[in-house]
């Protein structure tokens, strides 16, 4: 090992000092606020007394530098160690740490980017290592800079699949500047983890996912010292250093190594003889906080005002599936910005995000099937405004990672996702293919965007919209052809629907959307033929819905609306036109959807027999309004 210096006696003091004084933080702030992990905390304190005052290399006056090192607390409920660690840098008086878990801190029970030093929120346990490879993979392949991304994940955590989803595709892009740190400190919330202190086990087992491990004592400065400039220095994979710990380390009554107190503050006379204890321990009265200073070679990066290279350029009446103008337009938002990227879980031929490759082939990730860990690579992508981040599958498949993406919400995060193979349309690839309850999902999210467009062109203008949107965004795709119905410079945007079909004496309007709208349209030549006339409307986004123009459309076709869609019954566009209309007198919804568990068929005739296609439109249109 090249250029290791074994540390001095009296930084090995100084860093197990500050160990125990992040141990009292942690307890004195979990006192005040009456509630969280303090045993927690002390198992990583010199884990993160040597990573924050020793190892990382990054800027107290910017939290978020782009050429500081990262780091991802994991185990997000060991959060008072955390703000402890920064505030003893200097970052915040420590006095503020007593403000834990009230009201107006922002000292949250686990961490989120309402702090400044804070990248993503964490506490859904097992996510954390799926961010931390997204910004070493930026890091390593696009910034190509010097920083380095640390992740701390706990032992109990560690038996979530999604860990070794991001253990897989780190060894696979060689991710040498990522170093997982496992806090084996034996004891879950309930009872002993399953492994409990079996080292050899969990070194063999990330050996075999392609880690450099290096197993050490968690509470050896020492050695932590040394395993992390081990770290540092191996090149061509990661590293993890699994770290033998005590849950509850230095705290005396029993306390050390007893699953009972998890999650437990430590009050009273006992919490009292705890913290004395611990500052018995301390030897030196004050100690220099220095910093290293970050390498700064991190690119200045630009990604406002995305825009597509070129126009859309399609016919009229032009048969082109939404998911085809998707791959499309994504190449060209890529031709505009070099910070544009796409990410997709091996569907990349179908959801035609391989397109971007014709751009630029080290500007597509592939995630392959692991869509829990993809959504959390692309988090962590998204990070610091590095990348504008595209993440594509089937839309069904998006819901194993839905706690990936609420928790990306809460992490402020600007992902965009682009889901195709929506609804019955796909036809005999069956039910397990069928998005249906996609649009539900995703406008469940706070804060997200879901546009549903319904051509090529409105799916172009879709994807710049979305590049330049902050929040999730939510983009659904269609596998059928469909014609073009807008001009090839139709203005479109967040919130506004189009009126795609009007007359002077309409008795109802039909909102659809997708493949919905297509066969709307097909339906309201039916129903002119028996005397009723309709106007259609397209909403594009179907969050926010464009309430005014509905509201206004329904009222000149008096009241009546049906809503027709490719989804299942709950949670779609027809419970967020509801939404819209719910205070409206005089307006009577009726919702036309997918009723029940689709099988395997040919498109026309599964949207034939769960009654969303033309011919059935026109029926419910003749019975809504002569009934």
């Amino acid at each position: 090992m090249t250029n290791y210096h074994k540390p001095e006696a009296k930084t090995i003091a100084k860093l197990s000092d500050l160990a125990n004084l992040l141990r009292i933080h942690s307890l004195e702030a979990t006192q005040a606020s009456k509630s969280g992990h303090p045993t927690s905390c002390s198992s990583m304190a010199e884990i993160m007394s040597v990573l924050f005052f020793h190892t990382m290399r990054y800027k107290i006056s910017e939290p978020r530098d782009a050429s500081s090192d990262r780091f991802i607390l994991s185990k997000g409920h060991a959060a008072p160690i955390l703000y402890a660690a920064w505030a003893e840098a200097g970052l915040f008086p420590t006095k503020d740490l007593l403000n834990l878990r009230k009201l107006e801190s922002d000292l949250e029970g686990h961490p989120t980017p309402r702090l400044n030093f804070v990248d993503v929120a964490t506490g859904s346990l097992g996510q954390g290592l799926s961010v931390a490879a997204g910004m070493a993979y930026v890091g390593k392949y696009f910034d190509k800079a010097s920083y380095r991304t640390y992740c701390l994940i706990g032992d109990g955590e560690s038996a979530e699949g999604s860990i070794w989803e991001a253990l897989a595709f780190a060894s696979h892009y060689k991710l040498d500047n990522l170093c997982a740190i496992f806090d084996v400190n034996r004891l879950g919330q309930s009872e002993p983890t399953a492994l409990q202190h079996n080292m050899e086990v969990y070194r063999k087992r990330v050996e075999a996912f392609g880690f450099n491990a290096l197993v050490v004592d968690g509470h050896d400065i020492e050695e932590l010292v040394k395993a992390f400039h081990e770290a540092a220095e191996t090149k061509g994979r990661p590293t993890a250093i699994i770290a033998k710990t005590f849950k509850g380390k230095n705290f005396v009554n029993g306390i050390e190594d007893n699953f009972s107190w998890h999650g437990k503050p430590i009050v009273g006379e006992s919490g009292q003889q705890v913290i004395k204890h611990l500052q018995a321990m301390i030897k030196s009265s004050s100690f220099d906080r220095k910093i290293p200073a970050p390498v700064e070679d991190a690119p200045k990066v630009d990604i406002t005002h995305v825009k597509l290279d070129s126009q859309p350029s399609y016919q009229l009446g032009e048969q082109v599936a939404t998911r085809v103008a998707y791959g499309t337009a994504l190449a060209k938002i890529a031709k505009n910005n070099q910070r544009v990227i796409g990410l997709d879980g091996d569907t990349k031929n179908s959801t035609f995000a391989e397109k971007i490759k014709g751009i630029d082939a080290n500007r597509f990730v592939e995630g392959y099937i692991a869509e829990q860990n993809l959504v959390g690579v692309a988090i962590g992508a998204a990070c610091r405004d590095r990348t504008v981040a595209f993440v594509s599958a089937f839309a069904a498949f998006f819901t194993r990672a839905f706690d990936q993406i609420r928790m990306g919400a809460i992490s402020q995060t600007n992902v965009n996702f682009v889901g195709s193979h929506c609804g019955v349309s796909i036809g005999e690839d069956g039910p397990s293919q069928m998005a249906l309850e996609d649009i539900a999902m995703f406008r469940s999210i706070p804060g997200s965007t879901v546009f549903y467009p319904s051509d090529a062109v409105s799916t172009e203008r879709a994807v710049e919209l979305a590049a330049n949107t902050k929040g999730i965004c939510f983009i659904r795709t269609s596998r059928p052809n469909t014609p073009v119905i807008y001009k090839n410079d139709e203005r479109m945007s967040v919130g506004n629907g189009k009126l795609v079909l009007k007359h002077d004496n309409d008795q109802a309007l039909v909102i659809g959307a997708g493949i919905t709208l297509h066969e709307s349209i097909k339906a309201a030549d039916i129903t002119a033929k028996m005397g009723i006339n309709v106007r259609v409307v397209d909403p594009f986004t179907v969050k926010p819905i464009d309430k005014e123009l509905i509201v206004e459309h329904a009222r000149a076709c008096g009241g009546k609306i049906i809503v027709v869609e490719d989804h299942y019954m709950q949670g779609g566009l027809g419970e967020a036109v509801l939404e819209a209309v719910a205070e409206e007198a005089g307006i009577v919804v009726r919702k036309v959807a997918v009723k029940e568990m689709p099988r395997s068929g040919k498109p026309d005739e599964l949207l034939r027999r769960y009654g969303i296609d033309s011919e059935s439109i026109a029926k419910q249109i003749e019975n809504f309004v002569r009934h």
